[in-house]
């Protein structure tokens, strides 16, 4: 059975910094895709960034592209977001989710995330 937990959510300034933390556990990552999700007040779920844990392949939406870095920690079965020059539509409930990939990361999509993190709140403000 997976489970995830998600830390490191917070209140950020415009153009500061945070790093999220998905602990995973009970499964074994190797086999799957790990992705970071937001959901905004009012608005409906979104990817931001996924990595493949197996051959450390990534994804980033275009909104976050050169600002956001994911990456894995095998020894300590942690998937990270690094989240740098935030901006106020940045807010949002960010998750951890996770899709077994049976090693072919590139087919895995955001719609096939099928297990979840309980979410960590992000607020970007002055």
């Amino acid at each position: 059975q997976v489970h995830l937990v998600e830390s490191g959510g917070g209140l950020v300034q415009p153009g500061g910094s945070l790093r999220l933390s998905c602990a995973a556990s009970d499964f074994n990552m190797d086999y799957y895709t790990i992705g970071w999700f937001r959901q905004a007040p009012g608005k409906e779920r979104e990817g931001v960034s996924r990595i493949s844990i197996n051959d450390r392949t990534t994804y980033y939406a275009d909104a976050v592209k050169g600002r956001f870095t994911i990456s894995v920690d095998i020894a300590q079965d942690t998937v990270y977001l690094q989240m740098n020059s935030l901006k106020p539509e940045g807010t949002g409930v960010y998750y951890c989710a996770a899709a077994e990939n049976y090693g072919l990361g590139y087919r895995i999509g955001w719609a096939d995330f099928d297990s979840w993190g309980q979410g960590t709140q992000v607020t970007v403000s002055s």
